[in-house]
């Protein structure tokens, strides 16, 4: 049998070049380029971020309790990689810079868009989600000065606290349907004014601290 016929530039590429190239557009390529980032602290930091257009879109259907049950689930999930990139990078020593600085911001991103989403549906006060998006700008403002000038980034105890609770509060409010006999909303609203309270109270300690330090 003939061989295919290969273009001048196609036959001057070594074959190890050529098949590597057919390897990288097979799926099992894409998966193995998934595990590598799931196994490094800044790649789980990356993918809840790409976990917000699916939660955004399960959640575009409020009607519908399997596809808010599913919007929840998927939020939980890009929560829990918060907690997995921080075990990895103390484990591995990989805390960089980079990740000190994109995780607060992936972690914002996350809640921010659930909480604008659950106020969208009226499940939420409009006037809450102002709070919470409003001092997380502000905060990141602030970081963004301070990492100018070199100094420490990291998320405070209280910060820690706040997104804690705020992740708590979210998972049950987007459930909204009562679930497994368990009552969503009450669940939700008993975790969300932890929330409002941890995420003023950082923000004012957060501030208190930039003016000393500046």
């Amino acid at each position: 049998m003939e061989s295919p016929h290969l273009s001048s530039a196609d036959a001057a590429k070594p074959v190890e070049s050529r098949e590597q190239a057919g390897t990288a557009r097979l799926p099992g390529g894409l998966w193995q380029r998934l595990l590598d980032s799931a196994s490094h602290p800044n790649g789980l930091t990356l993918i809840r971020i790409a976990l917000i257009p699916p939660i955004i879109f399960f959640f575009s259907f409020p009607e519908s309790p399997l596809l808010c049950l599913l919007a929840a689930i998927v939020f939980a999930i890009a929560a829990l990689t918060d907690w997995y990139d921080g075990f990895l990078a103390r484990r591995q020593g990989k805390v960089t810079f980079m990740g000190i600085a994109l995780d607060p911001v992936a972690d914002k991103l996350l809640t921010c868009s659930a909480f604008i989403m659950l106020a969208s549906h009226g499940w939420v006060p409009a006037w809450m989600v102002c709070l919470i998006v409003g001092r997380e700008l502000a905060v990141t403002g602030l970081r963004s000065v301070l990492a100018g000038r070199g100094l420490d980034i990291s998320a405070s105890h209280l910060g820690k606290l706040k997104t804690g609770f705020q992740i708590a509060a979210i998972i049950p409010l987007m459930i909204h349907y009562p679930f497994l006999g368990l009552d969503t909303q009450t669940i939700g609203w008993s975790l969300l004014w932890p929330a409002i309270g941890f995420t003023v109270w950082s923000g004012a300690d957060y501030y208190l601290k930039f003016r000393r330090t500046v």
